[in-house]
C-alpha cells in the first residue's frame, strides 16, 4: 500500500486457495527469499512483452470516477482504511488509492517494492495477516515504515487472459482474512477490469469516428440534408463551393442551386429529386455546375431518404463530389473508396459482386481479386440463412435503406455495423429470390467487435457494480458531487487534449528523422541536419557530436584509460542550431570550441563512456564548471545562458558513435519524461543510421579489396604498354568473378587475358582465382594459342572437378622478323562466350573483334575443340578486351551497350591521350554513378619499334627468360 503499493510471496500459507496454495508457497519459500521474491516479480512482470503491452493498453491517461469509486467501495466493504488499485507495466503505477496508506492516482512506483507486483506475478489472490512477521515481505518501503500491517490483494486480469495489475486493501494494523473477503475484493477487480476496458475502447471508438470524420474532409466530400416537408437544404462549406454558391447569401433554397445547373442537366436533375421525394429510395445524379467564368465542372451526387413516423419519406441525405477528373478516369473514384475508414462493398442485381475498398478486404481476410465477379453468397456463405440475408433482400425489394447490428460467425468471428443501401444499376433479374430488375446494393460495414465486447463487460460490471452498491447501501448523489465530477472530466479531457497533442508532436517529430536519415545515403550529413528537427521541438538549441569510425567511443574498462586521447581527437560537432536567428552565430561559434575546451570531467565524456543519457541541471553552471577556466567556450555558454541540458549518445549495436546535446532556456525549463523519450528514441535511430552508413563503407572496402588482391599487376613488353582497371559494384560485399590477366609465354609473345565466372558472391571470387590461376598456369608453360589454351584450361577444370561456368578472351600478339621489319603485329585469339574486343586503329576508327563467332563457355562441354580467329594491327593500335559489366545494363541490352562502346572508344581516340588516360575516361563515360556490376578492363597500345619506349608506357618489365627483341634502324 501506500505511495509505493506492495505485497509479499504470491503463495502464502496463510493465503486462501487450499492446498494448491499451500504447495505453492512450500515451493517458493525454499528457493527465494524477501528481496529475491520482489526482484523476481518484477523481472517476471516485464519479461512478458505481451502483458506489459496490455497494462500500457488499460493505463488510463487521467484519473477514472469509476476506479475512485470501486477502491472506496472496496475499502468499506472489507473495513480497511485504505485500498489501492495498480497497473503494472515496467514500473508500478497507481491508477486510484483511497486511505492514508494509498497512492493517488498518476503516482509512479518501482515494481521491485511493490507488494502488487508480487501478488500479479504469482496470479492468485494473497493475503497477509501480520506483513512485520513475514520475513519476506518486512523489507520492504511501505511495510517497514508502518503504513502496511496486514495486506488482502487479487490480480487483474484483461479479457485477453493477461494479469496486468492489482486489487488490494489493507492497513497498518494485523488482521485476518476470510474466504468471504477474497471473493469479495476478486467481485471488485473483475468490475475494475470491466471499467478500464470500457475506457479504453472508448477511447479506441472514439478515434476511429474522428478518422471517418477526418477522411470525409480530407476527401473533400460536399454533404446535404433536404428537409422534404419544408423544402430547407442544408449543404457543408465544401458542397457550397462545388454549386458555385456563396455562403453568406445562401438561404437554404433548392432553387438557388438550380440555378447554376447546366442547361442540359437541369430538367433531369430536379426531376430525380422530386422523384425520390416522393417515392422515397435512393437518389442518384451527375450534373454540371457553371462557373462564375463560363466553365463547368461535374459534380456527383448520391442520397437516400430517410422515412418520417408515417413511413413517408421526411428527409433525403447525401453526398455530393467533383467529377470533373473522374469523367476521365475512375482512378479518383478509387482512392476515395479506399481511403474510407468504413468497409464499402456493391452487388449488382444478379448478386455479383461489382465492387470493395481496403476496409472489406481487412475485414473479410480475403483481396478484392478474390472477391470481385464473385457471387456474394458464394463469397460469404454464412450469410444464407440469417439476419444479413433477411435485411439485404428486403432492402432490395422494398428500395429502403436498411440498418441493423450482426456477427458474422467462423472465419471472421466479427460484429459490424451494416448499412445497406439499394442502387440502380440497370437491367437485372427478377426470378425468384433474386434482385428487383436494376437494382443492386451497396453495403457499408464498421467492425464493431470492439464495442460490443465492451459494451458486453460494462454490462457485467455495471450490474456487479450496482449490486455491490446495495450490499453497502451507498447512494450518494449529491449535487455538489455532480459538479465536482463535472469539473474532474473537464480537466481530464484537457489533460487528454494537451496529452494527444504532444503525442502528435512527437510522431512527426520521429518520422521527420526518419525521413531525414532516409533520404540520402550521406548518414552523417543527415544526422548533423537533424538539429533543425530537434529544435524548437525538444529545446532550444542542440549541439550533435560524431565519433570517428576509427576512434571507438565504448571500450572495456581495461582499455578505457589508453585510448581516451584516441577518443577525444575522434570527436567533432557536425550540426548545431538555435531557434533564435540572432544567437546561431554563437552557438556555431561555441561548437568550434567547446570539444578542445572540455575537461576529463564533462558530461559529454561520462555519458560515453557509461553509454546513457544524462540531465543537467543549472546547465550555465555545470557545463562552465566542466570548461577550460577563461576559454572562450566558457564566454560564449554564458551568453547563451542555458538553464538545463541533456545529453544523450548516438548508440548503435553496442557502441556510441556520437552524442546529441540539447539545452532549454531557463524560462522554459528541464525537459519532460516525455521528450527524454522521444530525444533519446531520436539518438538511436540517429546512432542506427550512422551505424549502418558505417558498415556499408567499410563491406565495401573489404569486398575491393578482396577482389583486387586476387589481380596482379601486367608485364610490359617492349614497345606494349599494357593499362589495367578493376572497378568494383557499387552494392557493399557483392566481390564478383571478373578478373584480367597479361603474361609472356617462353617465345616472347603477350598474352592478355579477359574473363568472369559466373555469379557475384565471395564463391564467385574464390572460382574466379582457380580459373584464373589454371588458365595462366598452362598459358605461361608453352607457347600454346588461345584456343588451345582455352580448350586445356576447360579440361584442367573438368579433371580437378571445379563446378563452375566462366566467359573469357585470350588474345596473344605474334610478331615474325618480316612483320617487326614492316612495323605490324598478329593479333591472335578465341572467344569463349565473352563480349568482343575492340581494336582502335591508327586513325582512329574502332574495329570490333567478332572473329567467326564466340565459343562455348568455359566448364560447359570441355571436349569440344575451340577455334583461333587473328587480325594484324599496325603499330600505334589499341586493344581493349572488357567484362559485361561495362556495357550491359538492366534497362540496356548487350547490342546497344556495343554499339555505345564503339561510338566513345571513336570520340576518345580523336583526343589523342595516352592509355592510361583513355582507360579512364572510357570507365567515367560508360558507367553510372553507381555500377551494378564490377568492371575489368585490360587494354595494351603498340608503340612504334623504331622509335625508343615513349616515357608513358613506363619501364619495360618482362621476364628474364625472355629475348631482347631485335633492334631496328630509327625510322
Amino acid at each position: 500500500m501506500s505511495h509505493d503499493p506492495s505485497s509479499t510471496d504470491p503463495s502464502r500459507t496463510d493465503s486462501p486457495g487450499g492446498d494448491a496454495a499451500a504447495a505453492r508457497s512450500d515451493t517458493t519459500r525454499s528457493h527465494v527469499s524477501g528481496t529475491d521474491a520482489a526482484r523476481v516479480a518484477a523481472r517476471a512482470l516485464t519479461a512478458d512483452a505481451a502483458r506489459t503491452a496490455a497494462a500500457r493498453r488499460l493505463r488510463p491517461a487521467a484519473t477514472l470516477p469509476g476506479l475512485q469509486r470501486l477502491t472506496r467501495l472496496a475499502a468499506q466493504l472489507l473495513g480497511t482504511s485504505s485500498a489501492q488499485l495498480s497497473l503494472l507495466t515496467d514500473i508500478d503505477a497507481v491508477s486510484a488509492g483511497v486511505g492514508p496508506e494509498a497512492g493517488r492516482a498518476g503516482e509512479e512506483g518501482s515494481l521491485e517494492q511493490a507488494l502488487c507486483a508480487i501478488t500479479a506475478a504469482g496470479g492468485v489472490p494473497m493475503a497477509i495477516a501480520d506483513t512485520h512477521a513475514d520475513a519476506r515481505v518486512a523489507h520492504l518501503a511501505p511495510v517497514a515504515s508502518g503504513a502496511v500491517g496486514s495486506y488482502l490483494g487479487v490480480p487483474l486480469t484483461s479479457t485477453g487472459g493477461q494479469v496486468v495489475g492489482a486489487v488490494c486493501v489493507g492497513g497498518p494494523s494485523a488482521r485476518s482474512w476470510s474466504e468471504g473477503d477474497v471473493a469479495l475484493l476478486q467481485q471488485v477487480a473483475e468490475a475494475a477490469t470491466a471499467e478500464l476496458e470500457l475506457a479504453a475502447l472508448s477511447g479506441e471508438h472514439a478515434a476511429d469516428r474522428a478518422l471517418l470524420a477526418l477522411t470525409i474532409e480530407a476527401a473533400q466530400l460536399g454533404t446535404f440534408e433536404l428537409d422534404l416537408a419544408t423544402g430547407v437544404l442544408v449543404m457543408n462549406e465544401r458542397l457550397l463551393q462545388l454549386s458555385a454558391v456563396e455562403p453568406a447569401t445562401f438561404g437554404g433554397s433548392p432553387e438557388e442551386v438550380y440555378a447554376h445547373l447546366h442547361p442540359e442537366d437541369r430538367a433531369a436533375t430536379i426531376a430525380a429529386v422530386q422523384q425520390v421525394s416522393a417515392e422515397g429510395g435512393l437518389y442518384t445524379a451527375e450534373y454540371r455546375i457553371v462557373q462564375a467564368d463560363g466553365t463547368h465542372r461535374w459534380i456527383a451526387a448520391r442520397g437516400a431518404t430517410l422515412p418520417g413516423p408515417d413511413g413517408a419519406p421526411a428527409r433525403l441525405l447525401g453526398a455530393a463530389y467533383d467529377i470533373t477528373a473522374v469523367r476521365e478516369g475512375a482512378a479518383r473514384i478509387e482512392q476515395i473508396m479506399d481511403s474510407m475508414a468504413v468497409a464499402y462493398l456493391a452487388v449488382d442485381a444478379e448478386w455479383t459482386i461489382t465492387y470493395a475498398n481496403t476496409e472489406v478486404e481487412r475485414i473479410a481476410a480475403a483481396s478484392r481479386e478474390e472477391l470481385i465477379g464473385r457471387s456474394f453468397w458464394g463469397a460469404f456463405p454464412a450469410t444464407v440463412g440469417t439476419v444479413f440475408e433477411e435485411r439485404y433482400r428486403h432492402a432490395v425489394a422494398t428500395g429502403q435503406t436498411v440498418t441493423f447490428d450482426a456477427f458474422y460467425p467462423e472465419p471472421l468471428n466479427v460484429w459490424v455495423e451494416v448499412r445497406a443501401v439499394p442502387e440502380d444499376v440497370g437491367p437485372g433479374s427478377a426470378g425468384p429470390g433474386g434482385a428487383a430488375p436494376g437494382r443492386g446494393l451497396g453495403l457499408y460495414f464498421l467492425d464493431i467487435t470492439a464495442r460490443k465486447n465492451a459494451q458486453q463487460a460494462a454490462e457485467a460490471a455495471q450490474w456487479v457494480a450496482e449490486e455491490a452498491q446495495v450490499a453497502a447501501e451507498e447512494a450518494q448523489v449529491a449535487a455538489e458531487q455532480a459538479q465536482v465530477a463535472a469539473e474532474e472530466a473537464r480537466r481530464v479531457a484537457e489533460r487528454e487534449r494537451r496529452a494527444t497533442g504532444a503525442a502528435n508532436a512527437r510522431l512527426r517529430l520521429l518520422a521527420e528523422v526518419s525521413r531525414e536519415l532516409s533520404s540520402t545515403v550521406d548518414a552523417e550529413a543527415a544526422v548533423a541536419h537533424l538539429a533543425r528537427l530537434v529544435v524548437p521541438a525538444l529545446g532550444d538549441w542542440c549541439v550533435i557530436t560524431l565519433v570517428d569510425d576509427e576512434a571507438p567511443a565504448s571500450t572495456p574498462a581495461t582499455a578505457r584509460a589508453a585510448r581516451e586521447s584516441d577518443l577525444r581527437r575522434g570527436l567533432r560537432d557536425v550540426g548545431w542550431w538555435h531557434h533564435d536567428e540572432g544567437l546561431r552565430e554563437l552557438v556555431r561559434e561555441y561548437a568550434d570550441q567547446r570539444l578542445a575546451q572540455l575537461t576529463d570531467q564533462s558530461f559529454l565524456w561520462t555519458s560515453l563512456r557509461q553509454s546513457a543519457p544524462l540531465t543537467v541541471p543549472d546547465a550555465t553552471r555545470a557545463v562552465s564548471a566542466v570548461l577550460t577556466p577563461g576559454g572562450r567556450a566558457r564566454q560564449l555558454l554564458t551568453r547563451l545562458a542555458p538553464g538545463f541540458a541533456a545529453v544523450f549518445p548516438l548508440r548503435a549495436r553496442g557502441r556510441s558513435v556520437g552524442v546529441l546535446t540539447v539545452f532549454t532556456a531557463a524560462g522554459r525549463g528541464a525537459l519532460s519524461a516525455q521528450e527524454m523519450s522521444t530525444a533519446a528514441e531520436v539518438a538511436d535511430r540517429a546512432g542506427l543510421a550512422l551505424d549502418a552508413a558505417r558498415s556499408y563503407r567499410q563491406q565495401r572496402a573489404l569486398a575491393e579489396a578482396l577482389q583486387r588482391s586476387l589481380l596482379s599487376a601486367p608485364p610490359e613488353p617492349d614497345h606494349g604498354q599494357i593499362v589495367v582497371r578493376y572497378t568494383p559494384a557499387a552494392e557493399a560485399a557483392q566481390v564478383g568473378g571478373d578478373w584480367y590477366d597479361a603474361f609472356i609465354q617462353p617465345d616472347g609473345a603477350t598474352v592478355l587475358v579477359i574473363g568472369d565466372v559466373v555469379g557475384h558472391d565471395v564463391q564467385a571470387a574464390a572460382a574466379m582465382s582457380q580459373v584464373r590461376t589454371v588458365l595462366r598456369t598452362i598459358g605461361a608453360l608453352g607457347n600454346d594459342s588461345p584456343a588451345r589454351i582455352l580448350t586445356d584450361t576447360d579440361r584442367a577444370l573438368a579433371n580437378l572437378q571445379v563446378d563452375t561456368t566462366a566467359t573469357a578472351v585470350v588474345a596473344r600478339l605474334e610478331q615474325s622478323l618480316d612483320e617487326r621489319s614492316r612495323g605490324v603485329t598478329r593479333l591472335r585469339w578465341s572467344n569463349a562466350g565473352h563480349p568482343p574486343p575492340m581494336v582502335i586503329n591508327p586513325d582512329g576508327s574502332v574495329l570490333p573483334l567478332l572473329g567467326v563467332s564466340a565459343d562455348l563457355l568455359l566448364g560447359v562441354a570441355p571436349e569440344l575443340a575451340r577455334r583461333t580467329s587473328e587480325v594484324v594491327l599496325d603499330r600505334g593500335s589499341t586493344a581493349i578486351l572488357y567484362t559485361d559489366g561495362l556495357v550491359e545494363r538492366r534497362d540496356q541490352p548487350l547490342a546497344e551497350g556495343l554499339e555505345v562502346l564503339q561510338a566513345v572508344l571513336e570520340e576518345l581516340a580523336a583526343d589523342d591521350a595516352d592509355l592510361d588516360a583513355l582507360v579512364d575516361r572510357l570507365l567515367a563515360r560508360m558507367l553510372p554513378a553507381r555500377p551494378e556490376d564490377d568492371v575489368a578492363v585490360i587494354a595494351v597500345r603498340l608503340h612504334r619499334q623504331d622509335h625508343p619506349r615513349p616515357p608513358e608506357a613506363g619501364p619495360q618489365r618482362v621476364p628474364p627468360h625472355v629475348p631482347d627483341e631485335p633492334h631496328l634502324p630509327a625510322g
